[in-house]
């Protein structure tokens, strides 16, 4: 049977990227982008779009029943920065989406469900350096509450009712093809446009903030490949932590100075630095690397070289 696709969200940030990554693997035709917008040129003109409300059970199902989908990548979310400006709002996105996405698959009409997670599930309380696959998860923001809950809930519909659903706990992402929106570590993608731009920039974080973070084509990568696994390769059905790198904004700032000799960084921290200290600084992610071999590609001074090239 062929691989049929439903993306959900797929004009946000990573939406938009795996969406042409699976139109290559599986063909145009076989993978349905759709989204309460529409995306970029290449994304509306590669493959078939729908207009779909992620909070929406029946528009979601109408779409599977049309295109005969098999397999569901929700990636529509409120992200952790507007999350906490509009709490309620993010909290029904966030878990209405997933329990239609559940259901549709527990009601058998489709066999597989990916539901990307966030290390905003670790909280002040979580070891900060090597935070492990199991730990103490006391999230202190709307987004990582709703994150923590959405795992507890992907492990239930797994152990209850036998769902092939498979997550990974993205770090913070960066990407040159396309805009954050709306997360805590969005400086990390700004800073290169502004550098580009102006020759400066202002961060929102202190300067010694360490975050994990990856590069958006291992991101991708880590989504296709724990998709594309055999599902006794797959232990855990929370999700999977997921580590690339981990740098602060002077480190990131110092290389991006290697390439632009001139450009300087000024610090102004604000609501999301609170929000960055709850979170931990690198992530072990051996049981990944160990269940379905998960390997990164990206360090810190090859993503400035892309991110560099590709923006200039």
């Amino acid at each position: 049977m062929a691989t049929k696709i439903l993306i959900i969200g797929a004009c946000g940030q990573i939406g938009t990227e795996l969406t042409m990554r699976l139109r290559q693997i599986y063909g145009n035709e076989n993978v349905v982008a759709s989204d309460i917008r529409e995306g970029n040129h290449e994304l509306m003109n590669s493959g078939p779009f729908e207009t779909v409300d992620a909070t929406d059970k029946s528009s979601i199902e109408n779409v599977c029943l049309h295109y005969e989908i098999n397999e569901i990548y929700l990636m529509a979310a409120m992200l952790s920065a507007t999350a906490e400006k509009y709490p309620k709002k993010a909290w029904n996105l966030n878990m209405d989406s997933l329990f239609h996405v559940l259901n549709i698959a527990k009601e058998g009409k489709i066999n597989k469900l990916f539901w990307p997670s966030s290390i905003a599930v670790f909280g002040p309380t979580t070891p900060k350096e090597n935070t492990p696959q199991q730990t103490v998860m006391e999230p202190s923001t709307v987004y990582g509450i709703s994150k923590q809950t959405g795992e507890r809930w992907c492990e239930y519909y797994h152990n209850k009712y036998g769902i092939d659903v498979r997550s990974i706990r993205y770090p913070g992402l960066i990407s040159w093809k396309t805009l954050p929106g709306g997360g805590t570590t969005d400086y990390a993608v700004e800073i290169f446009h502004e550098a580009l731009k102006n020759n400066s920039y202002e961060c929102f974080l202190k300067e010694d903030t360490n975050l994990p973070m990856m590069f958006m084509g291992d991101a991708i990568k880590a989504t296709v490949s724990i998709m594309q696994s055999d599902p006794e390769d797959v232990k855990q059905r929370s999700s999977y932590n997921l580590a690339g790198m981990s740098f602060t904004p002077q480190e990131i700032a110092n290389e991006i100075k290697k390439h632009l000799p001139d450009f300087n960084i000024n610090y102004k921290p604000d609501f999301r630095q609170a929000i960055a200290d709850s979170w931990p600084g690198s992530i072990d992610d051996s049981v990944a690397r160990e269940d379905w071999s998960w390997s990164h590609d990206y360090d810190l001074k090859k993503m400035v070289v892309e991110m560099l090239d590709n923006l200039k």
